[in-house]
This record gives C-alpha cells, structure tokens and sequence, in this order.
C-alpha cells in the first residue's frame, strides 16, 4: 500500500516541484510540455494539475504581484515568445484556464471536441444552441479578417463598448475551450500596450483535424485520461471529473472510459493510505515506487 505522504512526493518529482528539478531555460520549459503533454500555465486552487510556474518556480507558491518576481518573468516571457513557434497549444482549455497542449497530444483534444474539421462547423453548433452569439460573431470576424488584436476583434465583433467587455471575454474563453479560436501573437495595442492576436484554429493547425479525425472520441478520452493519470500518479474519480468537465463529456462517457483502462491494467483503483476515497492510479506507479 502506497501512503499519501508518498504519492505526494512522487508527484512533487514528476511535477519539477523540488529545487534540483526546476526548470531554468525556455527549452526545459518546452520539453516539460511535451513530457507531461498537457499542463497548466498557472496553478489552480483546488484543482490536481501540473504547472509551468510551479515547474519555474521549483516550488509551490503563489503568483506575485510583483512584475519583476524572476519566475513570473520567465512564465509569462517565454509564453509570449513561443506564441508564433507552433511548439505546443497554448490557450483556455481545460478548467477554463490557461494551459499548454504538445503537439502530440493537441489531436486528441480535437477528437475529444464538437469538431468536426470544417471551418463552417460552427454554424451548425449556433443553430443547435451550443455556440453563443457573441461566440458566434468573435469568430466570423476571424473568419472574414484574419488574425486580429483583442482591440480589432471587439471592435470587427461589434462589442467594442465597455458594456459588452464581460460577454466578450466570455465568448472568447468559450471558443478556446471549444478549439476553435487560439492566441497566436502579442500586439501593442490597448490600454497596456499589450493585447493577444488571435486565429481560428484550424487555420493556424490545418493538420490536427485529419489527425483528429483517425482517432474518434472514445478513444481520445481514454489517452486524455490515461496521460492525466500518468502525470498525476494518482486521484480520485471526482478530480478526474472536475478537470475534463470544460470539454462536456457526459458522465457516461467519463464513466466508460475510465472502466475501460481499469479493464486493460493501465489504470488501478487502490485505496491510500491517508485517503478516504478509493485512488485511480496509473500502471507507471509500480515502475516509479
């Protein structure tokens, strides 16, 4: 039996959150995306995932403030310099928040969505009600412009005014979760001098649909769930469900794919020591402990 205190510190490893595992150079940063082959950009309260910052950070700390905190610089640095390389995803996604998709994995995510790889696919999620229109009218505007700065796109999206700010940034949120819109650029625009450029996404990735569409949805559950396992050793079934739940699979579906890599071995379910839930645990465990 494997306690708490020890899936703790074999996920303080693997998560680069001890000092001697700190990430120092923009190319560890990339290699630590395509290890862990999705993670988060910053931490979330409540929430198992691994990080950049803590990564940065060696540690497990709080955002600062301070703009001149040397982890926060890198953080937010090397994200702004990686947004035109095509190395990984970067937007809003699981969560709602920020995060890092590899490559490798980014075609998963797409099977796992609404897409179907046509760029006129939104149409028909609007007509069944699970597009908004303000979501609607961001991406028409790419459709018709190109890339825009946040300034152009709520102007070209008609919400320019202060009181159509919070629906915009909603919106914008809801195309990244449903991939369809990403940052691919930093602009001098705005109040701060510093606003995204964004794209459609399969414009700018034209090649993950056709990956995207060999896969299916079940199967691109199943290795979304498996690479979270591997990356967090081990969690329970409700954490499981609070990080995918962004990507509205049913119950059902979360349900069937975790029961079929219980039934392959390369997930357990174990009790831990420390624990009260039973624990969803990856294969590697064994090769780890």
């Amino acid at each position: 039996m494997i306690s708490k205190e020890e899936l703790t510190a074999l996920r303080e490893h693997r998560y680069r959150r001890i000092p001697e595992r700190r990430i120092h150079t923009l190319e560890e940063a990339r290699a630590f995306v395509e290890e862990m082959g999705f993670c988060h950009f910053w931490p979330i309260k409540g929430i198992e995932t691994p990080n950049l910052f803590h990564a940065i950070a060696g540690r497990v700390r709080d955002v600062p403030n301070a703009h001149d905190d040397p982890d926060l610089s890198k953080s937010w640095g090397w994200k702004d310099d990686a947004l035109d390389k095509e190395w990984w995803y970067y937007g809003k996604l699981l969560r709602r928040r920020a995060m890092f998709v590899s490559l490798d994995y980014l075609p998963f995510f797409y099977a796992g969505s609404e897409n179907f790889g046509d760029l006129m696919d939104y149409l028909d999620e609007y007509r069944d009600g699970l597009l908004s229109t303000e979501a609607k009218s961001i991406y028409e505007a790419l459709l018709e412009h190109g890339p825009l700065d946040t300034v152009r796109l709520r102007k070209e999206s008609r919400m320019s005014a202060d009181s159509a700010k919070s629906r915009f940034d909603r919106a914008l949120v809801e195309l990244q979760v449903g991939l369809k819109v990403l940052p691919i650029g930093v602009a001098e625009s705005g109040a701060w001098r510093y606003s995204f450029v964004y794209e459609i996404f399969q414009r700018h990735y034209p090649g993950i649909p056709e990956q995207a569409r060999n896969i299916g949805r079940t199967a691109a559950q199943q290795k979304l769930v498996q690479k979270y396992l591997d990356n967090v050793i081990g969690t329970d079934r409700r954490m499981v469900s609070k990080v995918f739940h962004a990507l509205k699979w049913t119950p059902k579906e979360l349900k069937q794919a975790i029961a079929t890599l219980l039934e392959r071995g390369s997930v357990q379910e174990i009790v831990v020591e420390g624990i009260q839930e039973t624990v969803l645990v990856s294969s590697t465990l064994s090769d780890i402990m």
